[in-house]
């Protein structure tokens, strides 16, 4: 399943790419091939309609680069901040996609401020790591995870009520199940380097 995914995903981009350049309506027609390929391959791996991947694939212009995930990892007195999203089997770092015009150290401090009620500063960047898809089912984009671990400035962990259900800090041996948004072998690479000031950004 991972292959079928990777390799629609791998078609997704040529098509994307090959149409924002394509010289005349034959290679059009070539990449708009690829492109239906690359919907029926990803419907099948995902359960998802053709007929809506197939528009949200055609949303998509230019040349395909991977989106960027940003992750607050925020270590405070009681522990490791992490939220919980509605309907999630596991609990998460807060954080999302980054928006343009923004620093990652900016969409990072937004996304702990806005899921977890925390304000923060981010001060270091911990990893950088190509999207774990184990177990998803919808339609993968092809993702860059940033981890930067920020300082905790004040307030209480709250969630918002609309990304996010529950907030809260946890000891760094007792963590609770964690969702596929923070693998675990993700999340301990990144700790190791918060413990260790000396020790250089972990990436893939």
């Amino acid at each position: 399943m991972n292959d079928v995914v990777r390799w629609a995903r791998a078609l997704q981009a040529l098509s994307q790419t090959g149409l924002e350049y394509a010289a005349g309506p034959y290679d059009r027609e070539r990449y708009e091939a690829v492109q239906r390929i690359a919907v029926e391959m990803a419907a099948w791996a995902g359960g998802e309609e053709p007929a809506e991947l197939l528009a949200s694939f055609a949303e998509e212009s230019g040349y395909r680069t991977p989106k960027v995930d940003v992750r607050g990892v925020v270590l405070g007195a009681e522990g490791l901040l992490l939220v919980r999203e509605p309907d999630s089997d596991g609990w998460c770092l807060p954080g999302g996609w980054a928006d343009v015009g923004e620093t990652p150290s900016r969409a990072v401090e937004k996304e702990v401020g806005e899921e977890a009620g925390i304000s923060a500063r981010a001060v270091r960047l911990l990893g950088i790591f190509d999207r774990d898809f184990r177990g998803r089912l919808r339609w993968p984009a092809h993702v860059y995870k940033l981890y930067l671990q920020c300082e905790p400035l004040g307030g209480t962990p709250t969630p918002d009520g609309v990304e996010t259900e529950a907030a809260g800090y946890f000891p760094l041996d007792t963590l609770p199940s964690l969702s596929a948004k923070t693998p675990p072998e993700q999340l301990s690479r990144a700790l190791a380097v918060a413990a260790d000031p000396a020790v250089a950004a972990a990436f893939d």
